[in-house]
C-alpha cells in the first residue's frame, strides 16, 4: 500500500511527486509512466519558454500559477545549475487591428502584475533591426530553458526523497473504494490512498477510467517547427511573438532562441489524428474516431472554418507558413526554413465546442485528475503542484 500514485511522468506528474514528497517527507510514493522515458511527450516537444503570464484572463489559474512558475522554475534551475536565460520577449503588432489587441495585451498584464513596456515602431526597430511593425510590448522578464532537464532534475530528486518511478507502466483500469485506489496495467497494480492523474494526452481516457462523468474531450493539435541555419541563429536577440488572436489558445508563429543555441520557427496549429504520432501524415484509427465522432469538435471546426483552413494550407505548403513570420521578420525566406520534430498540444474540448482556455482539475473522494493543462504548464509546473497537493491534503485520512 502506497500513500501516493502519481499518473503521469511529464513535468507537471513529476513535480507533484517532487513537491508531496516535500510536504510530506517519508511517504510511500509511486509514479507510473507509460512510455520508457520521462517527459517525453508535451514536456519534450515545445518551445522551451518560460512564460511570463502576461496572455492570461485576470483571476484565472493560469495567470496567478504561471506568474509565480516563471518565478519558481528561475529559482530551481539556478539551484540545480540548469541553464537558462532571462532573453526577453517581444509581441510585435503589425497592424492598426493588432495594434488595439496588443493595447488590450498591455491592460491585462499589468492587472496580471507582469513587468512591460509599450514600444512604439522605432523603439522596436532600434532594439531588433530585423523585425517590423508598428509597435510592440516588450516583457523583460520571459526566458528560455530546456524543460526535459526541469524534469529529469525534479525525478532525481523524488528518487532521493525514496520515491519510486516505473516506466513502462500503462494504465488499464483505475478503481477506487471508500479505502484506497488501485491502478493496474499489463505490467503491475498498484494500490495507494490517494491519486493524482496528470495524463496530459490521455487525461480524459484515465478520467472515464477512473470513473469520472466528463463533459469533454482531448483534442490533438500538432504544432509544427522549424529550424534555422545555424549562421542565421543570431537573426534576432529575444523571442519575437505574433499578437494573439485572443479567442484562440494559440499564440502564433514565433520566433524563438533556444537555450541550446538554436532559433526556432513555430508552431502553427493543426489538428492531430493521432495523439502521440509527431511525424507527419501520422493517423491512430482509435484516436481519430474519438476526434471525428465527438459533438464538441465539429463545432470548434465549424467556428473556425477560415482559421482551419489557413493552418493545414500552411502545414502543406512552406511559403504560407513563411508568409505568417514575415509579417513581421521580412529578413526570414524559404531557405531559412529547416525541419524539426513536431509538438502536440493536448487541447480540452466541452462537448458544446467551448475550447477550455484554463487549467481545469475535478475531483474524486480520493484522486485529483488534471485534465486540461496545455501552455504554460511547464512554466506553472512548480506552483500546479503546489495546488494539487493542497487539495490531497483536504482528502480524507
Amino acid at each position: 500500500m502506497y500513500d501516493y500514485c502519481v499518473i503521469g511522468g511529464g513535468i507537471v506528474g513529476v513535480a507533484t511527486a517532487h513537491r508531496i514528497l516535500e510536504r510530506h517527507p517519508g511517504a510511500r510514493l509511486v509514479l507510473l509512466e507509460k512510455a520508457d522515458a520521462l517527459g517525453t511527450h508535451q514536456t519534450g516537444h515545445n518551445s522551451g519558454v518560460i512564460h511570463s503570464g502576461i496572455y492570461y484572463e485576470p483571476g484565472s489559474l493560469k495567470a496567478r500559477l504561471c506568474v509565480r512558475g516563471a518565478e519558481l522554475t528561475k529559482e530551481f534551475a539556478a539551484a540545480q545549475g540548469i541553464p537558462f536565460q532571462v532573453c526577453g520577449k517581444l509581441l510585435v503588432a503589425v497592424d492598426a487591428a493588432e495594434q488595439a489587441r496588443m493595447l488590450a495585451l498591455y491592460e491585462r498584464s499589468v492587472t496580471n502584475g507582469v513587468e512591460v513596456e509599450l514600444l512604439d515602431a522605432a523603439e522596436l526597430t532600434r532594439r531588433e533591426p530585423r523585425v517590423t511593425g508598428v509597435g510592440a510590448l516588450f516583457v523583460p522578464g520571459t526566458g528560455i530553458i530546456n524543460y526535459g532537464r526541469v524534469t529529469r532534475a525534479l525525478a532525481e530528486g523524488v528518487r532521493a526523497a525514496g520515491g519510486e518511478i516505473v516506466l513502462g507502466a500503462e494504465v488499464a483500469a483505475i478503481d477506487e473504494t471508500d479505502s484506497a485506489v488501485t491502478v493496474s496495467g499489463p505490467s503491475g497494480s498498484w494500490r495507494a490512498r490517494r491519486l493524482v492523474v496528470c495524463g496530459g494526452l490521455q487525461a480524459d481516457r484515465l478520467a472515464r477510467l477512473a470513473g469520472l462523468r466528463i463533459e469533454l474531450r482531448i483534442v490533438p493539435f500538432r504544432g509544427e517547427y522549424y529550424r534555422l541555419p545555424p549562421a542565421r541563429a543570431n537573426l534576432v536577440s529575444t523571442l519575437i511573438y505574433p499578437i494573439p488572436d485572443p479567442e484562440l489558445p494559440f499564440l502564433g508563429v514565433h520566433l524563438s532562441p533556444t537555450i541550446d543555441g538554436e532559433l526556432t520557427v513555430g508552431p502553427n496549429a493543426v489538428l492531430g489524428l493521432a495523439r502521440e504520432g509527431y511525424r507527419k501524415g501520422s493517423v491512430n484509427l482509435r484516436d481519430a474516431r474519438d476526434i471525428l465522432g465527438f459533438r464538441g469538435f465539429h463545432r470548434v471546426a465549424a467556428a473556425n472554418v477560415r482559421t482551419g483552413l489557413r493552418e493545414m494550407r500552411n502545414s502543406v505548403f512552406k511559403r504560407g507558413y513563411l508568409a505568417e513570420c514575415r509579417r513581421y521578420c521580412p529578413a526570414l525566406t524559404a531557405a531559412d526554413l529547416l525541419p524539426r520534430e513536431a509538438g502536440i498540444r493536448a487541447q480540452a474540448v466541452l462537448r458544446d465546442g467551448t475550447l477550455v482556455h484554463d487549467f481545469l482539475l475535478e475531483r474524486t473522494p480520493r484522486s485529483v485528475h488534471v485534465l486540461n493543462a496545455p501552455s504554460p504548464a511547464a512554466t506553472s509546473a512548480l506552483p500546479i503542484a503546489e495546488h494539487i497537493v493542497s487539495q490531497l491534503d483536504e482528502f480524507i485520512q
